[in-house]
C-alpha cells in the first residue's frame, strides 16, 4: 500500500512537472518572406517639444555653459543619441507646435522677442533655440528634422514661408533671409506635421473641418506633384478614435498627404496616472494592459486605411507614444518630469516589436519624450547626464533598423493577476543586409520565466549571441547616485542543438538575439 502510494505521488509530481514546463515552453516559429516589408529605421524616432527641461536645460545649455557643448547642445547627448543611433526627431511640438511662430526663433539671439509657454508651466522662453539650432543638431545627430508646423495659430503663408526658408536653395525671399542668417545651403526637411492633435489642443476641430484645413495649407507645401519629396503627416487620432481616421483617409485626396498620425500613451487613468517608482503589481499591469492596447489600436486604424489605401500608399505614424505618470514629487507639474524603470523597458519593447510586426503601414513613430519629459531616453541635473531603461532597449533594438521583417508565428503564454490575464512574451524578428538574424523578446510576467524555443531550419543560421536588459526588481531605475543600475549585459542563457535555438527568459526582461 505504502509502495502504491509513493508510486502515486512520484506520478503525480512527474506529470505536475512536466505540464509546467509544457506552460513554461513558447514555440516560435519563424517565417522569412521575399514580400515582408522592411523595418523602416524611422520606427525608432524620437520628440523634443519646448517643454519642461528638454530643450533648455536638456538638449540646449547655451553656449557660454561651463557644461561641453557645441553651438550651446550638450556634446555628452548628442553622442549618446549617435551611439543609440537616433534616425529622426520631431520639433517643436506637440501642443507648442500650434502657438510657435517660426520667424521670432531666426536671426540674432538677444534680438528674439520671448514667448510665454502657455501649454506648459507658464513659463518665458527667449527663443534662444530656434530653426537654425534645431537643424543643425540634427544634422550632428545624422537624424532627419521632421518639423510639426503651427496650424492652430498660424496661417498658410507663415507656413509656407518656413518651408522655403528651409528647403528652397536659392532666388526666394525666404532663401535670401536664410542666407542673411548664415546659413547658405538649404537643411532639405522631408517630414512635415501640418498641425498637432488639432481634435485638441490643436484647436478642437472636428475631422470634417480639419480635413478641410489640412487640403489648404498641404496644396501650398510643394508643386502639384510634389517634386520637392515632401512627405506631409496629417494631425491623426487620439486612441480609438477612428471616426477621425476614417475622415482623413475619405476626405483628402492621395495626391495631397503621405502620413497620417495616431497618439497613443500608456496611461493607467489621466486623472490618476499613478507614480513613476513607488508603483505595485495592479499599477505595472495596468501599464501593460495600455501597452498591449496599441496592437488593437494600430489593427483597427489600418483596416480603415485599407479600406481607403489598398495599395499601401499612406503610412501610419505614431508619433507620440509611451509611458505618462505622475510627476516626480517637488517638480514643476507642467514639466511633466519623471523617472524611468524597467517598468518602461517593457512599455518600449512592446510597443517597438508591435511596431516591427506592422510594418508593411507603420514607418515612423516617435517615443515622448527625448530628454526629461515622460518617457525620456536621457535625464539631466546639471552637468549630470544618465541614460534611461528606454535608452537601452532602443539602442537593443538598432539592429532592426532598414532590416527586412521576418513573420513569425506563436501563442504566447498568459501573465495572470487579479483575475486577468495579458500576453506575457512579445516578439519581433528580422534580417539586415549582411543577412544576419536578429530576434528580440520580451517576458513582461513579473514571476515566470519561460522557455523560447526557435527552429532554425528556415533561417539556415547555426551560432548565436545575446544580450540582455533586466533588474532585480521592476522598480529598479538608474539615477544621478547610480546611474549604471541598469545596463545591456551579456547573455548566455541560451543553446543551441538540434537546429533549435532555445533561449530562457527570465521575468521583467528584454532579451536580443543575433545569428552569427
Amino acid at each position: 500500500m505504502k509502495k502504491n502510494i509513493f508510486l502515486f505521488c512520484l506520478v503525480a509530481i512527474t506529470s505536475f512537472q512536466w505540464a509546467l514546463s509544457q506552460n513554461n515552453n513558447v514555440s516560435v516559429q519563424l517565417k522569412p518572406s521575399a514580400d515582408a516589408p522592411t523595418i523602416s529605421k524611422h520606427i525608432y524616432g524620437h520628440f523634443a517639444e519646448h517643454l519642461g527641461r528638454c530643450i533648455y536645460e536638456g538638449f540646449y545649455v547655451g553656449e557660454n555653459s561651463p557644461i561641453p557643448n557645441t553651438d550651446g547642445v550638450r556634446n555628452d547627448i548628442i553622442e549618446a543619441l549617435v551611439e543609440m543611433k537616433i534616425p529622426n526627431l520631431r520639433w517643436p511640438g506637440g501642443c507648442f507646435a500650434d502657438t510657435y511662430h517660426w520667424k521670432d526663433g531666426i536671426g540674432p539671439k538677444d534680438e528674439r522677442p520671448s514667448i510665454v509657454n502657455r501649454w506648459w508651466g507658464g513659463v518665458i522662453e527667449n527663443n534662444s533655440f530656434g530653426t537654425h539650432d534645431f537643424l543643425n543638431l540634427c544634422e550632428r545627430l545624422g537624424a532627419e528634422p521632421y518639423l510639426a508646423a503651427n496650424i492652430g495659430s498660424g496661417t498658410v503663408q507663415e507656413f509656407t514661408d518656413w518651408v522655403q526658408y528651409v528647403n528652397h536653395d536659392t532666388g526666394s525671399p525666404m532663401a535670401d533671409l536664410r542666407k542673411e542668417n548664415n546659413r547658405e545651403a538649404p537643411w532639405n526637411v522631408k517630414y512635415w506635421g501640418v498641425g498637432n492633435e488639432m481634435w485638441g489642443c490643436g484647436g478642437n476641430m472636428t475631422p470634417e473641418y480639419y480635413a478641410n484645413v489640412y487640403k489648404q495649407y498641404a496644396t501650398f507645401m510643394t508643386d502639384w506633384s510634389n517634386t520637392d519629396g515632401i512627405f506631409r503627416i496629417a494631425s491623426g487620432a487620439s486612441e480609438d478614435d477612428y471616426h477621425w481616421t476614417e475622415v482623413l483617409m475619405r476626405d483628402i485626396p492621395k495626391g495631397l498627404i503621405e502620413g497620417v498620425a495616431l497618439h497613443s500613451y500608456s496611461v493607467i487613468d489621466w486623472n490618476k496616472k499613478g507614480p513613476s517608482t513607488e508603483f505595485d503589481e495592479s499599477l505595472y499591469f495596468s501599464t501593460m494592459k495600455k501597452a498591449w492596447r496599441m496592437e488593437e489600436l494600430i489593427t483597427k486604424h489600418v483596416a480603415i486605411m485599407d479600406k481607403y489605401d489598398p495599395k499601401n500608399e499612406i503610412a501610419l505614424i505614431v508619433d507620440e507614444w509611451g509611458g505618462w505618470y505622475d510627476v516626480e514629487p517637488g517638480t514643476n507639474p507642467g514639466f511633466l518630469y519623471q523617472q524611468n524603470t524597467m517598468r518602461d523597458a517593457m512599455i518600449a519593447g512592446i510597443s517597438l516589436n508591435i511596431f516591427n510586426n506592422h510594418s508593411h503601414r507603420v514607418k515612423m513613430a516617435n517615443l515622448a519624450q527625448t530628454i526629461n519629459v515622460l518617457q525620456a531616453v536621457i535625464l539631466t541635473d546639471k552637468e549630470k547626464m544618465i541614460k534611461t531603461p528606454t535608452y537601452h532597449v532602443l539602442k537593443m533594438y538598432n539592429v532592426h533598423h532598414d532590416a527586412q521583417l521576418i513573420p513569425i508565428d506563436f501563442e504566447s503564454p498568459k501573465y495572470s493577476f487579479g483575475g486577468n490575464e495579458l500576453e506575457a512574451i512579445s516578439i519581433s524578428a528580422s534580417k539586415d543586409a549582411n543577412n544576419t538574424t536578429h530576434v528580440s523578446l520580451v517576458n513582461i510576467d513579473t514571476h515566470q520565466s519561460y522557455q523560447i524555443s526557435i527552429p532554425l531550419a528556415s533561417i539556415n543560421q547555426k551560432k548565436f549571441k545575446g544580450t540582455i536588459l533586466t533588474s532585480k526588481n521592476l522598480q529598479d531605475h538608474n539615477d544621478f547616485d547610480d546611474p549604471e543600475k541598469i545596463n545591456v549585459k551579456e547573455f548566455s542563457d541560451f543553446k543551441v542543438k538540434g537546429g533549435v535555438l532555445t533561449v530562457d527568459i527570465p521575468p521583467y526582461a528584454v532579451v536580443m538575439m543575433e545569428g552569427e
